[in-house]
């Protein structure tokens, strides 16, 4: 966009709003003189404070100062300062240089706190529907929920829920045939389990009963079902939860 096309915009439109488009490295790129003021006229430690908020692996010194339009020595200086605060301030995370960049991780101090907040309702003992429900999904995986409940004789909807909650299994696609969605177990699963792979598992699948002879009473098309939502209650088929 040349100069006299950008005055005649913001003398008709206002300032024109900078370009978000993502670079080539997934950030943010400035397109204008606008945006590059912007950032430029930034703290420098809030921004790197919020830009490592977001960030899913170490982000380097060089990217960071890229993006902030700051010199790498500047912000490495601010990272480092920054890391020694929260630690004077004793503060449940920390700021650590790890793998060439800089992310956010909670203090070992904590660990106990946060051990219980991600395993807050997964040490519960699975019912016996949802081990014999997670075992035909292992033996006929990728499996859908018509074969699984076909092999049980009881609608699975609300045990399959809990086991994609559980992080045991995923889903694995479609069927070409009906369009239902599969499912398999997870590495979640192998690790629970104390197994390396699927080979390793016991040979059980011969003496589980074919689903097939009896799939057409119960094939379905629909393409999922939402694991958040609250069950609902079928009379006229039998349901484990």
């Amino acid at each position: 966009m040349s100069g006299r096309d950008t005055g005649a915009r913001e003398g008709a439109a206002g300032p024109a709003a900078p370009d978000r488009r993502a670079g080539r490295d997934g950030a943010a790129a400035p397109a204008g003189p606008d945006a590059a003021s912007e950032v430029a006229g930034l703290g420098l430690k809030p921004a790197l404070e919020a830009v490592l908020m977001v960030v899913d692996e170490p982000a380097a010194e060089e990217h960071l100062a890229r993006l902030l339009e700051r010199p790498r020595r500047q912000v490495a200086d601010a990272l480092r300062e920054l890391a020694d605060e929260y630690t004077a301030q004793g503060r449940g995370f920390e700021l650590r240089l790890v793998a060439g960049g800089w992310r956010f991780y909670t203090r070992p101090a904590y660990a106990a706190a946060v051990e219980r907040f991600v395993l807050d309702g997964q040490q519960a003992r699975l019912t016996q529907a949802a081990l014999e429900t997670l075992a035909v999904v292992a033996y006929r995986q990728p499996v859908s929920r018509s074969r699984v409940s076909a092999v049980r004789g009881v609608n699975c909807d609300g045990v399959m829920r809990t086991l994609l909650q559980r992080g045991l299994i995923q889903e694995a696609g479609t069927e070409p045939e009906t369009g239902a969605i599969l499912y398999r177990t997870t590495n979640y699963f192998l690790e629970r389990m104390g197994l390396r792979g699927l080979d390793e598992l016991p040979e059980l699948a011969p003496f589980l009963p074919e689903a097939d002879a009896i799939e057409a009473e119960t094939q379905e098309g629909v393409p999922s079902f939402d694991p958040d939502a609250p069950d609902t209650d079928d009379h006229s088929t039998t349901t484990e939860l």
